[in-house]
């Protein structure tokens, strides 16, 4: 376990995260290198000897030196931005590796993702593929495309996370994709190498997963017989975490569902995981700034906001909250957790059972993916620190933000 309690104080590692708090301030996220070194590599055994590519998803938790990390350890990256792309390849991230998902790439997104010589783009439309066709002529190159089907499954998540249901935004309808194959094999400059899809994320029951997963191989069987033969096959990501009291499958079990689907054919799998990767690697540390008791509501007002972890206020998802030093000296009561911003939707936790005073640093669990890389400068606030530990050792892989720094391309008109 990354996480421990000595002498009734939390510790990452080896790393006691009350000195972490008091050397480096609060707010900060704070990371495991071993927790994301472990929940890689227990993807990578699963699939044994079977073809594959781990395509970390970059949105999940996009610091530089955690996909530096990832890079080292064989990782293959899914960006969905240009901004994402520079990002892996400022990391050392191979493009080779590196697939390109999202509704809404630009003309000059698809430039410059043609120019690093990625692995594969995830289609999302007919208009993108004719972009996609266009571009990759003018520039001289073959682009790699995969399209990214909609096989309308129920992911039974949260809605707003939920991404292969038909009345969602993203890929094509699985009832259409050989038409749009057809003609992706006719128009010029591109090469097509698989097919994608992905139907959400926090999936605690894979059984969406493997109803997806059926239709996704005999959409593969159903273009073989045309003649038109893919390379791999995206199955995307999604697989939940631990925040509250879910079970979900764990890495070892979602492999073995796509491998028994897929068989004896001979396809390189792709997978696209990152909450499953970075989630439980990490937590953001807060201080308590006052103690607000009252007759109906109990508030511990701290220095984290919703523009540091959006998923409450978003999802009203659910991290769990404890003290980074046990409290024996103060009455529990039944708080709501709330940052400073004027905002009544800021919240990091409701009704949390804590004993605490003014002072004291607390824990939000399982933020390692969509805290930072989801979190704003609402109300001028400027972004946390980030800290990766290795053992005792605490680096910082992000300094915190200053005022200046979020006025500093600001200027007032003549």
């Amino acid at each position: 376990m990354s996480f421990s309690r000595k002498n009734g104080t939390l510790h990452i590692e080896e790393a006691s995260l009350s000195e972490v708090a008091n050397e480096f301030g609060t707010p900060s996220f704070v990371y495991s290198r071993k927790s994301i070194e472990e929940a890689f590599s227990k993807y990578q055994k699963a699939f044994g000897n079977q073809r594959h590519l781990i395509c970390y998803a970059v949105k999940a938790n996009s610091s530089i030196a955690i996909l530096h990390l990832l890079a080292k350890m064989g990782s293959g990256f899914d960006v969905v931005s240009g901004g994402e792309l520079k990002r892996v390849l400022l990391a050392g991230g191979d493009p080779k590796k590196t697939v390109f998902s999202g509704v809404g790439k630009t003309a000059q997104e698809i430039k410059d993702a043609l120019s690093a010589n990625i692995k594969c783009f995830n289609i999302e439309s007919e208009s993108e593929l004719e972009r996609i066709s266009h571009i990759a002529k003018l520039e001289g190159k073959s682009a790699n495309i995969s399209l990214r089907v909609n096989p309308d499954v129920d992911a039974k998540t949260h809605p707003y996370i939920s991404t292969g249901l038909k009345e969602n935004k993203f890929g094509v309808d699985i009832k259409d994709a050989i038409n749009i194959y057809r003609r992706a094999k006719d128009l010029p400059n591109l090469n097509i190498a698989g097919i994608d899809c992905h139907i959400g994320s926090q999936l605690v029951d894979i059984a969406p997963m493997r109803d997806a997963a059926i239709k996704v191989v005999e959409l593969a069987d159903a273009l073989a017989k045309i003649d038109i033969n893919i390379h791999h096959i995206d199955f995307g990501g999604g697989l939940g975490i631990r925040y509250q009291n879910e079970m979900p499958a764990g890495q070892q079990e979602l492999v073995q569902v796509l491998l028994d689907v897929v068989g004896t054919r001979d396809y390189e799998i792709l997978i696209e995981p990152g909450r499953s990767i970075v989630g439980n690697s990490g937590v953001l540390l807060t201080r308590v700034e006052y103690v607000k008791l009252g007759r109906d509501k109990n508030f511990l007002i701290v220095d984290a906001a919703m523009n540091d972890l959006a998923r409450p206020a978003l999802y009203d998802a659910h991290h769990e909250i404890v003290n980074v030093i046990e409290n024996k000296t103060q009455k529990t009561h039944a708080f709501d957790v709330v940052g400073p911003i004027c905002e009544t939707g800021d919240f990091l936790g409701k009704n949390r059972s804590l004993s605490a005073e003014e002072g004291d640093m607390l824990a939000i669990m399982s933020a390692g993916a969509y805290g930072m890389t989801m979190s704003s400068n609402y109300n001028t606030r400027p972004k946390a620190a980030e800290i990766l530990v290795n053992g005792s050792k605490c680096e910082v892989i992000r300094d915190r933000e200053t005022i200046e720094d979020l006025t500093a391309r600001e200027k007032i008109p003549s």
